[in-house]
């Protein structure tokens, strides 16, 4: 991680953090849960060996970013955007446009980003989580809990305090080796007392792509931090659908690509592969022009095969 740069930016009322690296067009990366700005370490490097100007903050509520409130009210999409927005004037002024890079969480906040203001985006490259437009006859969580039942582990994420306390039980270490090598393609539930199922005495093996080191790192920002910054993004998804009524059959009216893991949770939920490949998502990103699906990649796509992960990216944002 040498030769990355690290500085705080008062933008929105938030002390945001930002990991920075190389000359040229601005590229921004949206981190997803449980990640942080690390989570891009790879293509950081990457594209700053490209040409390209890589930023990586920290979201709000997450890692070294501060400042921000501890009700999920202030954490909608609205905030956030308006958080990158801000980010955006502040380090890199004199670009009008900038290319994107989301997954996971990072990948709603990408899609909202596009949706708000197209006029800050050049082009979008999204990971794991395809465009979800948003529904006027039924709220987001009565949707999960009716198809998905109270353990799904959105659901389970709801109760300020309820899964901190779980979490904290289990340990932050493990909770988050739990999340990050997570490869089961079915719905994730965390039933209450039992969370991942594991007995806490086994030991889980990391992946070849997730040294102790990652992990470390993460851990010393999480137990300073804690998870509640990150679990106020599910917390508000009800709001956000309350606050995004004038969006309701919006489209995405930015290039994009859009990468998955034929074995990413995110790809096997009902109804998405439909979605992707038989026209729902080309008519609601009408500039989609590549979806990649890697085969024998999982949901932290982007650690996992990080080579494979930079090129698509290079090659795609080269063409602008």
């Amino acid at each position: 991680m040498e030769g990355i740069e690290h500085k705080t930016v008062s933008v929105n009322g938030i002390n945001m953090h930002v990991a920075e690296m190389g000359q040229g067009p601005v590229v921004l990366f949206i981190h997803g849960f449980p990640e942080l700005w690390y989570a891009w370490r790879h293509q950081i490097v990457y594209m700053a060996a490209h040409g390209y100007r890589a930023l990586a903050p920290d979201l709000r509520g997450y890692g070294d970013t501060t400042g921000a409130p501890t009700s999920a009210a202030s954490y909608t999409s609205l905030h956030v955007v308006g958080d990158l927005i801000a980010l955006l004037d502040a380090v890199a002024p004199d670009q009008d446009q900038v290319f994107v890079v989301g997954h996971d969480w990072g990948a709603l906040v990408a899609w909202y980003l596009c949706l708000y203001r197209p006029d800050r985006v050049k082009a979008l490259v999204n990971m794991s989580v395809m465009l979800s437009p948003r529904n006027p006859k039924i709220k987001p969580l009565q949707g999960l809990r009716a198809f998905y039942g109270d353990d799904y582990y959105i659901c389970r994420f709801q109760e300020p305090g309820d899964i901190e306390a779980e979490f904290a039980r289990i340990g932050t270490k493990r909770v988050l080796e739990n999340f990050i090598t997570l490869c089961n393609p079915a719905p994730l539930c965390l039933p209450k007392g039992k969370c991942f199922g594991d007995s806490p005495d086994t030991p889980i093996i990391l992946p070849s792509w997730l040294s102790k080191e990652d992990i470390d790192y993460y851990v010393s920002k999480y137990e300073k931090s804690g998870f509640t910054g990150g679990l106020n993004y599910y917390r508000a998804l009800d709001l956000n659908w309350e606050l995004t009524a004038p969006w309701t059959k919006a489209q995405v009216k930015v290039p994009v690509k859009f990468i998955v893991g034929d074995l990413d949770l995110t790809y096997n939920a009902a109804g998405t592969k439909e979605y992707i490949h038989k026209g729902g998502f080309k008519r609601d990103a009408p500039f989609l022009q590549e979806v990649i699906v890697i085969e024998g990649a999982s949901h932290f796509i982007q650690e996992e095969k990080p080579e494979e992960i930079s090129k698509h990216i290079y090659d795609f944002i080269q063409q602008f």
